[in-house]
């Protein structure tokens, strides 16, 4: 008896089939048996189901790694694969049908797991670190050469108590094309509050260390700035007979490319702008002549120098702007 392809495996204790009764032959022989009585014409194998291939119309060999029944075993020479159960964790996709009895499922898709957020996602803005400061460059332009205003610089104001450091540096800075910071060295020296060294009470090794302190915490911060775009001016009276404390501390601290500018006006205009002056920053006439003589070495030394006696500060910041593009065309040996 042939069965139709598709039909259910004969019963293992069927009467005239053995363990190889009927499948050898009929996989070498599918009409009928030699001697048996011609029957009715097997029926036609039913359509397809629509989405499903069709069947073929023969009989189909089973795999060589899968037993025919559970009573036939394996042969000796074809040992059976071994079975992969599916994972239980990641179930199959809907659109996916199950794989075959016996035959690996294909992998599942990759799935997307949100991981732990990334250490710089937490709104922390990574910054450079401040290097010593080159030799600014700017591109020259066709009848003035470097425009400083749209050049991130580094700028050192010098000159005595009432020159106008401050107010030109400030305003400098709030004027310029490019983000600039002003870093006033009076103002970082007075963040000490016990222990504050008034310059009114003369000169010794406290005040030289808190004055010493507040240079270097200074080129630190405008080192900082400059390594991320913004340009600083620094104002700080540096006297020409101290070398290695004053002009060359601050280009140890903040690097070769620091342009140095004096603002000298005459001593009558900064004794006048030191009597308006009220706190511990104001300080006696003496000190201020005494002050001011020392900063006449600053002529000769090949540093810029600006008098602004006859100049209010927004034109003291021009003239400023007009020393510094020929400084950056042209640096000054310090």
């Amino acid at each position: 008896m042939q069965h139709a392809v598709g039909s259910p495996l004969p019963s293992p204790h069927q009467p005239g089939q053995g363990p190889h009764a009927g499948w050898a032959s009929a996989a070498h022989h599918p009409g009928p048996h030699p001697g048996a009585s011609p029957g009715p014409a097997p029926a036609p194998p039913p359509p397809p189901a629509p989405g499903f291939p069709a069947a073929p119309t023969g009989p189909v060999p089973p795999a060589p790694h899968q037993p025919l029944a559970s009573h036939q075993p394996p042969a000796p020479h074809q040992p059976s694969a071994p079975h992969h159960p599916p994972a239980t964790h990641q179930p199959s996709a809907p659109h996916q049908p199950p794989a075959p009895a016996g035959l690996v499922p294909p992998p599942p898709p990759p799935q997307h797991v949100s991981g732990p957020p990334a250490p710089d996602s937490t709104g922390h803005v990574p910054l450079p670190p401040g290097g010593p400061v080159g030799t600014p460059a700017a591109p020259p332009t066709a009848a003035t050469g470097p425009d400083p205003t749209a050049t991130t610089l580094a700028v050192l104001l010098i000159g005595p108590a009432g020159a106008g450091k401050t107010s030109v540096a400030k305003y400098w800075a709030d004027h310029r094309r490019v983000p600039t910071a002003h870093i006033s060295l009076d103002d970082v020296r007075e963040w000490v509050r016990a222990g504050f060294a008034d310059p009114q009470s003369g000169w010794n090794d406290n005040s030289e260390a808190q004055y010493r302190l507040a240079r270097r915490t200074c080129g630190f911060a405008a080192r900082n700035f400059l390594a991320n775009g913004i340009s600083c001016i620094l104002d700080d009276a540096v006297f020409p007979d101290r070398p290695v404390v004053g002009l060359g501390g601050w280009k140890r601290h903040v690097g070769p490319g620091l342009l140095p500018v004096v603002l000298l006006p005459g001593l009558d205009i900064v004794l006048e702008r030191n009597a308006e002056r009220t706190g511990n920053r104001r300080l006696t006439d003496e000190e201020v002549a005494r002050i001011h003589g020392r900063m006449a070495g600053w002529y000769g030394s090949g540093l810029p120098i600006i008098d602004n006696s006859q100049l209010d500060v927004p034109g003291t910041a021009r003239v400023l702007d007009e020393v510094l593009s020929r400084a950056i065309a042209s640096p000054p040996s310090w």
